[in-house]
């Protein structure tokens, strides 16, 4: 039996069941919808690559939400975060040589050679770049890395909010992890050679809370006040205690806002350097207070706001675990309405200046639907994308319905917590 044969009749039996419960959770109809996915992905493979491959691997690595803390990372602040039910998943082998090839649905296929691993000009803002970046910051750390053939899916929409890019770094620093170095590389180191590939080589300055958020998996408290994150696993039920989780997608792109991305961290890196500090976390809400007319003359408004959320946000964050921790629902929804509220006032990224503004729609009517109810944000890094709400169980039909009703049909995403980060999920090796 063929390497991909041996692969899908593996996924059609009872321990693959249990490994994708492990790994996407139990809702109904995921084992089924997973099975599909990886059967198809592996016949992708097939067709693609055309050789009797073996070893074979199937690794995946999810999208993220994140909950609280927003744009407070690149600051070194807090965050509250979870891995989700979408993912971006490969059907993988290894090769004899240094030659990468991988084929994305969707996206330009990719070729490449291990060796020239310096930034290319011209390969910002590609997949190709992120596959390069990740392969230089492993072999930086000392891992091994050699060529392979990839046919990858993925879930996690680009420009959704919901981190693609992350999840598709995090995903490629797991191949190299699986096929050469017996997948041995700690979650955070993984993270953080996913973020040197966005920063450096895609060239996008991203903090490291995506990363961390789909590398680890779960539900996540995250501090980044030392060069280590200090990572807090949390468990909490939303599903069951009554609330769906929402993500609606307004439509809009976050194509060509790296500078709106960008302003928000330099314009809170360059209060904090007035106090003769690199970030935001090393000053003291009453030394803000004392030098705010100093800060706002040379910084302008929007500087002195954004350094506002920041130290609320950074504040909410450990006021949301603990009251995930006492299982205070109420007291969490009510904290996640604030972090919106301080996203869309102080930090200002519900929609860039002269732009349509859906996501301010989307929150309007959420706000008035969920009243008393549930919670609803800004997701993730704003200006375009999605909404974060959630949404009582009982009213979850009718949530969805007039939302799609204005943001069309599939504009809204029911979500899990995916327990697991990134993972080899399964091999098979037919060699001797």
């Amino acid at each position: 039996m063929d390497c991909y044969a041996q692969m899908l009749s593996k996924l059609k039996h009872t321990p693959a069941m249990e490994r994708f419960s492990e790994v996407y959770g139990h809702r109904e109809g995921e084992l089924a919808r997973q099975l599909t996915r990886y059967s198809r992905l592996v016949k992708l493979h097939e067709d693609i690559f055309h050789a009797d491959v073996s070893p074979l691997y199937m690794v995946s690595a999810p999208g993220r939400i994140e909950i609280a803390g927003n744009h407070t990372d690149h600051n070194n602040g807090r965050v509250l975060a979870a891995a989700v039910n979408l993912d971006c998943v490969a059907c993988v082998s290894p090769r004899d040589d240094d030659t990468v090839r991988v084929h994305s649905e969707g996206f330009p296929d990719i070729e490449m050679t291990l060796d020239n691993l310096d930034p290319v000009p011209g390969e910002e803002g590609t997949s190709a770049a992120l596959v390069r970046g990740v392969a230089a910051g492993m072999r930086q750390r000392g891992y091994r890395i050699g060529g392979f053939d990839a046919a990858v899916t993925s879930d996690v929409l680009s420009g959704s909010g919901l981190s693609s890019s992350a999840a598709y770094e995090v995903m490629v620093c797991a191949i190299w992890d699986a096929l050469y170095n017996g997948f041995v590389v700690d979650s955070t180191v993984r993270a953080q050679i996913a973020q040197y590939a966005e920063n450096v080589y895609f060239g996008k300055p991203s903090g490291l809370m995506d990363q961390m958020a789909s590398s680890t998996g779960g539900l996540v408290a995250i501090d980044f006040k030392e060069e280590t994150p200090k990572v807090t696993p949390l468990a909490f039920p939303f599903y069951d205690k009554g609330y769906s989780i929402v993500v609606v997608n307004t439509g809009s792109s976050h194509e060509n806002l790296t500078g709106e991305y960008a302003a928000i961290r330099e314009e809170m890196q360059a209060v904090a350097g007035m106090f003769g500090e690199k970030v935001l976390r090393n000053v003291r809400p009453d030394q803000l207070w004392q030098r705010l007319g100093p800060v706002r003359e040379k910084l302008g408004e929007r500087a002195v706001l954004r350094a506002f959320h920041y130290i609320s946000e950074n504040e909410r964050v450990k006021q949301q675990v603990q009251a995930l921790q006492k299982g205070e629902l109420e007291t969490m929804l009510q904290s996640v309405i604030a972090s919106g509220r301080s996203s869309w006032m102080l930090l200002q990224n519900v929609y860039p200046a002269g732009i349509h503004q859906p996501m301010a729609l989307a929150l309007s009517m959420a706000s008035i639907m969920l009243e008393g109810k549930g919670a609803w944000r800004v997701h993730g890094g704003g200006f375009a994308g999605t909404t974060l709400n959630f949404v009582p169980n009982d009213i979850t039909e009718t949530f969805v319905h007039r939302m799609e009703n204005v943001f069309g049909e599939g504009s809204c995403i029911i979500l899990d917590v995916r327990p697991a980060g990134a993972a080899l999920v399964f091999s098979v090796n037919t060699r001797k």
